[in-house]
């Protein structure tokens, strides 16, 4: 059964909405989820000739609801009875809605959003594409609510859209007389000036991370029905929380709304003789003046708010600690190793101490360094638990001055919370919820998802081999008793909507175990790797899951591989390359689905860039220079400002004169490999990298010239169909190459440490094509074409590769239409006779055999021939002398 519905309280634009849906779904039920807004009720009371047929909720069996058309609405809260079918798996979404996004937006395997004035002008834009012709009725109808919500197209939200679609409704009959009517002007000329003062006075509060908005005003005279003011505002501004306090002659009237359960409203203004319930709740006081009420107001919710951020949300575990016998040298290895700058001190499992890298390092200049950490750590210090307040901690680390605090379970070390940790929770994660499982949800702002729609994410957008997949990890992983993670690439593009079934999991414990006993449950192979803690399970089909036990990585040298220990999983996103990259996913079953984001990731894909994570990271990682152009460019992205200042730093300073070939081959492949490598030379060329290459390549080449033709004729060498390989990476690679000399291209296959059986394609081979190609290039206009043979003769040799480089590279046409010719007329020409035809002719066997059918074939070729009768007669005529 499919339902059209929309959300609690509809109004016109609601009911405008479900009779448009209907059009597009005509076997699918509408039905309010709810009671309607009192101009709408009035409509159907005294409007029955507008009847379109619909039902009430206790008319439908929700179990057999299998799909959901959701106008004016994305949330489940705000659908009533229909809430819980939404969340149901096997119940399919659409959205049609004009809202702006909010972190708990149900999401839909169909989804048309525009913030514009009304949904109804979402649905009018699709009936114009698909040039829908509408009833008089349903015109009207869709008009009262584009009018409604758009104030008549004068609020200040109305759009372009909106008025085109206000034209189109007119021209499909809709009638302004029967709107007028009916319309409801919401507003008085008083209640627009209110709302104004309203909106020009609103301030957010952040109680216990929870943001609560509260607008205030002041009026000599009684205005009407400030509750539509609250309902108007909440909508308008999209807010969770809202109080609207209104001060009318000697009284002060308040009103609240609430859309999170952590905040009862009625509870809250119970405290000032008020009522009502926790999603909308008001009050009259008479006893207190605006400002006193506003002073009040916070402390009221503080009290009533019940704190949902602890400790467990934000701290990190495992923890890297040191050994209070440890000696000062040891103690400074290990926190520079590991990039960390303040590590508990313990004496076996108790924390005794905190030491610090400032500190640690001035012991070192003051030779110390053989002292033990005991001498000098901090054992002042205090310590919290998982179940500790945030707010509780946000004390400890704001007046005491404590920036590292660790986190105890028992007197067993647990965990620790730095001030920075703080400082991003309270930047960006204020408003959201904390996740139900012990790690932190700490981004950096922007768009922030839930469980469910993450699981719905998956649901809608993974095949279903992939999902049983997950299905299956999230099983072993609870049996094993490890947390496991989907992480990187995979995740990144799964929010971005890129297709990708690379599966890189990341396990807080022994991943090759974990692996091994995926494999033996699922019939794979494993493949192992001990000292880095990774396995690849492989599937019989040949598919592939990468599992990695979670770890850190440190670097002795700059460009050297690193050397690796393991740690959380927080510690391994870190060393991951991007922030773009070090998204996880919980597969746990109860946290299946839950995000972590410890750096950022999430907003930098919303603002579409490309961050390292920390100053080092090119130093550490040269290669990352690579793939930061590769992630920009095939991602649309733009390189953060401070991520280039410090990527053109590790160029000028020669960072990538460290690589090895083999590292810098690998990377200019994958950037080859990709569907357009273009941008990504270009910009490569402009950050002045190519030139570590080989001097000769610098930015002043022609390279979109050059890429571009070998685009087009690799396109249509591939739409041939001949069955034979090309190797795109390689032919862009060739073309790369394409300023450099033979001593050049020597040097480059040097410097790249080329595999041997590339070797003679670059040397040899490419410089007998560029000789045949300056050759043909040479023939003047005048001058007969090639012969078929000669055309075979010289290209017959060279890969395909090459021949295509070749296309790439000439300016002259007929030079592209020989090799054309070549490639799809003359490569597969062959002699009909074989050696047992000629051994039947009589002729003698010997070496003469091949002078014999390399003739043919050249007659062949040049039309000398055209049967096997003629073959025969070029035979005994030619070769007459060896017959026996």
């Amino acid at each position: 059964m499919e339902i059209i519905t929309t959300h609690i309280n509809a109004d016109f634009d609601c009911l405008g909405s479900m009779i448009a849906a209907k059009r597009l779904y005509p076997d699918a039920e509408m039905v309010f989820p709810g009671g309607q807004e009192r101009s709408l009720r009035e409509f159907f009371l005294k409007s029955a000739q507008y009847a379109f047929g619909f039902k009430r909720v206790r008319d439908i069996n929700l179990e057999d609801v299998t799909r959901l058309i959701l106008v004016d609405v994305r949330q489940a809260s705000r659908i009533g009875a229909f809430g819980a079918v939404a969340e149901r798996p096997d119940v399919d979404i659409h959205i049609f809605d004009h809202h702006p996004a909010k972190r708990e937006d149900l999401t839909g395997s169909v989804e048309h959003v525009e913030l514009v004035g009304s949904t109804v002008t979402v649905l009018s834009h699709l009936f114009i594409d698909q040039k829908v012709t509408l009833t008089p009725d349903e015109a009207t109808m869709m008009m009262l609510g584009l009018y409604e919500d758009t104030g008549s197209l004068t609020f200040h939200t109305t759009t372009v859209k909106d008025y085109l679609a206000a034209a189109y409704l007119l021209t499909q009959g809709a009638n302004l007389n029967v709107v007028a009517d009916l319309i409801v002007q919401e507003l008085t000329p008083d209640q627009v000036r209110l709302l104004n003062d309203l909106l020009a006075s609103k301030t957010v509060l952040n109680v216990q991370g929870i943001n609560v908005t509260v607008a205030h005003a002041s009026v000599d005279h009684f205005v009407s029905d400030i509750a539509t003011l609250a309902h108007k505002l909440k909508d308008m501004e999209n807010l969770d929380v809202l109080f609207v306090v209104v001060r009318m002659e000697s009284r002060v009237f308040v009103v609240a709304r609430s859309r999170l359960k952590e905040i009862d409203v009625g509870d809250v203004l119970a405290e000032f003789g008020g009522g009502g319930h926790a999603a909308a709740a008001s009050c009259t006081v008479r006893d207190q003046t605006l400002l006193q009420l506003l002073e009040q107001l916070p402390k009221m919710l503080h009290k009533h708010v019940q704190p949902h951020w602890q400790v467990r949300h934000l701290m990190s575990t495992p923890v890297k600690s040191v050994q209070a016998d440890s000696t000062i040298a040891d103690a400074h290895q290990s926190l520079s190793r590991f990039n960390i700058n303040s590590a508990p001190v313990l004496c076996r499992t108790e924390v005794v101490g905190i030491i610090s890298r400032q500190l640690v390092e001035k012991a070192v200049y003051h030779g110390l360094q053989d002292q033990p950490v005991s001498e000098f750590m901090t054992s002042d210090f205090h310590v919290v638990n998982p179940q500790t307040p945030v707010e509780i901690l946000k004390g400890l680390i704001v007046e005491s001055n404590q920036r590292f605090v660790p986190v105890t379970e028992e007197g067993v070390l647990a965990g620790a919370v730095t001030r920075t940790d703080l400082l991003r929770h309270l930047a960006s994660s204020a408003g959201a919820p904390p996740r139900t499982g012990d790690r932190g949800l700490i981004g950096r702002g922007g768009r922030r998802y839930k469980r469910n729609q993450i699981q719905r994410l998956i649901r809608n957008r993974l095949p279903k081999h992939i999902q049983d997949v997950l299905a299956h990890l999230s099983a072993v992983a609870d049996e094993q008793g490890v947390a496991t993670f989907l992480v990187g690439g995979f995740v990144r593009d799964l929010l971005l909507n890129v297709e990708n079934i690379d599966l890189d999991l990341v396990v807080e414990g022994d991943g090759i175990a974990f692996a091994e006993a995926y494999a033996k449950k699922h019939d794979c192979r494993v493949r192992c790797h001990r000292k880095f803690g990774t396995a690849v399970v492989i599937y019989p089909d040949g598919f592939k899951l990468d599992v990695a036990s979670a770890r850190m990585e440190y670097y002795l040298s700059p460009g050297a591989l690193p050397d690796v220990e393991h740690s959380s999983v927080k510690m391994d996103l870190f060393r991951r390359d991007f922030t773009i990259n070090t998204l996880a996913i919980s597969l746990n079953i109860e946290l299946f689905g839950e995000m972590l984001d410890y750096y950022g990731g999430q907003r930098d894909i919303d603002e579409k860039a490309v961050r390292v994570l920390h100053n080092l990271s090119f130093v550490e990682d040269p290669t990352r220079v690579f793939r930061a152009v590769r992630f920009e460019q095939r991602l649309g992205f733009n390189v953060g400002k401070q991520t280039e200042h410090l990527l053109r730093s590790a160029v000028r300073l020669g960072l990538l004169e460290k690589l090895s070939g083999d590292r810098i081959f690998n990377e200019l492949y994958l950037i080859l490999n990709e569907r357009n490598p273009l941008p990504a030379v270009l910009r490569l060329a402009q950050l002045d990298i190519l030139r570590y290459l080989h001097p000769t390549l610098t930015k002043k080449v022609d390279y979109a010239r050059y890429f571009e033709e070998a685009k087009r004729a690799m396109d249509w060498f591939d739409l041939l169909y001949t069955g034979q390989p090309c190797k795109r990476w390689l032919c862009y690679l060739l073309v790369l190459t394409v300023p450099l000399d033979r001593s050049g291209i020597v040097a480059l296959c040097r410097r790249l440490n080329v595999q041997q059986r590339y070797l003679d394609l670059f040397d040899n081979q490419r410089s007998v094509a560029l000789d045949i190609l300056r050759r043909l290039e040479k023939r003047g206009p005048q001058m007969r074409p090639p012969k078929a043979s000669n055309l075979y003769r010289w290209f017959h040799p060279l890969p395909t590769e090459l021949l295509l480089f070749l296309m790439a590279c000439t300016v002259k046409d007929s030079v592209r239409q020989w090799i054309s010719r070549y490639i799809t007329h003359l490569a597969d020409v062959q002699p009909l006779l074989t050696g047992y035809d000629l051994q039947k002719l009589g002729v003698q066997c010997g070496p003469i055999y091949r002078t014999i059918i390399d003739d043919l074939q050249n007659a062949r070729l040049d039309e000398r021939v055209k049967s096997a009768d003629d073959e025969r007669a070029m035979v005994l005529r030619k070769y007459r002398d060896y017959l026996a």
